[in-house]
């Protein structure tokens, strides 16, 4: 519900095909008894914050979303990749959903950062080396003294971008 419903007034969804949407999902949720974070409740938010928060985002769980940005959860160990509506439908009815193997790419990350440099910096200019479409096709595993130096809000951030760099996973 989180890239359905607008930033500033949470309660009043003027686009009727989103209305729908919610309505739906709210609908089915309540009959199939599926935990749900209501839009007024305090676990609302983007998915992507939320799973890590909540504690749903676990190292070495499958963690698959409809948003791309899913790779952030890749900073907590977990295999994380955002999917499409129809591949959703998929995994809500099978618990389950065909992939490619993704071939692998490890960034190792040495020496230490200037203060002045974030993980977006390091995720731009991995981007700047290697394109925008350099990652497609692979699982980005980050490694190194500069990775483990860094917060988890930073790692978040590293691998939150992968998907700038083309790759689903990171």
């Amino acid at each position: 519900a989180d890239h359905a419903i607008p930033t500033r007034q949470r309660d009043a969804i003027d686009d009727p095909q989103a209305a729908a949407q919610i309505a739906e999902l709210e609908a089915n949720v309540a009959e199939f008894s599926v935990p749900y974070a209501a839009l007024s409740g305090p676990e609302q938010g983007i998915v992507h914050v939320i799973g890590p928060e909540t504690g749903f985002t676990l190292p070495g769980t499958t963690v698959v979303c409809g948003d791309s940005h899913t790779t952030t959860h890749g900073a907590f160990g977990a295999l994380a990749f955002g999917i499409g509506a129809s591949e959703q439908t998929t995994v809500m009815a099978a618990q389950a959903l065909r992939q490619t193997k993704a071939r692998t790419m490890k960034v190792e990350l040495v020496g230490t950062r200037h203060p002045l440099t974030f993980a977006k910096d390091i995720a731009l200019a991995l981007i700047a080396k290697i394109g925008a479409n350099g990652a497609v096709g692979h699982a980005v595993e980050y490694v190194g003294p500069a990775v483990s130096a860094m917060t988890m809000a930073e790692r978040m951030t590293l691998c939150n971008m992968t998907i700038e760099a083309g790759s689903r996973i990171g």
